[in-house]
C-alpha cells in the first residue's frame, strides 16, 4: 500500500530532491511525497523557535495535525564559529527583512552573503570555520515525532565563487574540498549536503514509523 507523506514546503524542487534521496536508500517505492501545495488550507506556519530542530518540529506537527497525514519538515542554515553559531536560524534574513522592499530570493541571498563577508573581513583564514546544519522532523498523527540532524563542516572563503547554488553556497568550502558548494554539480552537492545527510538519517526511521 502506498503511503502519502506531506513535506512541509511549497518548493517542488525540495519534493523531487527528497524523492531522490529516499530512492537511493530504497525507501521511496511505497511512498508518495507531496508538498503543501496540495493542502492550501494549512496556511502559513510561524517559525518561532530559536533552534533548527524546534522550527522543523513546529512545521511537521502543524502539518500533521491539519492534514491528518504523516508530515516531514526541515530547517537549516549556516553556523559560523567566530560569530557564536550565527547566522543560524536567521540565515535567510541575516541582512534584515527590508520592510517595503519587494526583493527576489537572489537579491536577499546577495545581501545576506555580502553582510556576512563584511563581518568576517578582518578574521584570519584559520578562524573562518563554519558548518551548514539541517534538522529534519517526522510527525505521525497519533504517533511519534522523531528528529535527526545533518551537518557539513567547512570554512568561509573571502569572495563568492561558482554559480550553481544559492544562499551562502558561493562562500562555503566543505572540509577536505577545494571548491565552494556553488561549484559543485547538483549530484555532487546532494551527496554531501547537510539536508541530504539529515534525510538519509531519517529514511530508516520513516520506514519504521510508517510500517
Amino acid at each position: 500500500m502506498t503511503r502519502r507523506v506531506v513535506l512541509a514546503t511549497h518548493n517542488e524542487h525540495k519534493v523531487h530532491e527528497l524523492q531522490q534521496i529516499l530512492g537511493e536508500v530504497g525507501v521511496a517505492d511505497d511512498l508518495e511525497i507531496v508538498s503543501m501545495a496540495a493542502f492550501p488550507e494549512v496556511g502559513e506556519i510561524p517559525e518561532t523557535s530559536v533552534t533548527f530542530v524546534g522550527n522543523a518540529r513546529l512545521k511537521a506537527e502543524h502539518v500533521a495535525r491539519r492534514t491528518a497525514l504523516p508530515a516531514l519538515a526541515d530547517d537549516s542554515g549556516l553556523a559560523v564559529e567566530v560569530l557564536g553559531g550565527s547566522p543560524g536560524i536567521f540565515s535567510a534574513r541575516w541582512s534584515g527583512l527590508h520592510a517595503g522592499e519587494d526583493l527576489s530570493r537572489a537579491d536577499r541571498d546577495r545581501r545576506n552573503l555580502q553582510l556576512l563577508l563584511d563581518q568576517l573581513a578582518d578574521i584570519p583564514d584559520e578562524h573562518r570555520q563554519a558548518a551548514f546544519r539541517c534538522a529534519a522532523v517526522l510527525a505521525v498523527p497519533g504517533g511519534a515525532t522523531v528528529e535527526v540532524e545533518g551537518e557539513v563542516p567547512g570554512v568561509i572563503v573571502r569572495e563568492p565563487l561558482g554559480d550553481n547554488g544559492f544562499g551562502y553556497d558561493p562562500i562555503f568550502v566543505p572540509d577536505g574540498g577545494t571548491r565552494t558548494m556553488a561549484q559543485y554539480t547538483d549530484v555532487e552537492k546532494n551527496a554531501i549536503s547537510h539536508r541530504g545527510r539529515a534525510f538519509r538519517a531519517m529514511a530508516p526511521l520513516l520506514r519504521a514509523h510508517l510500517a
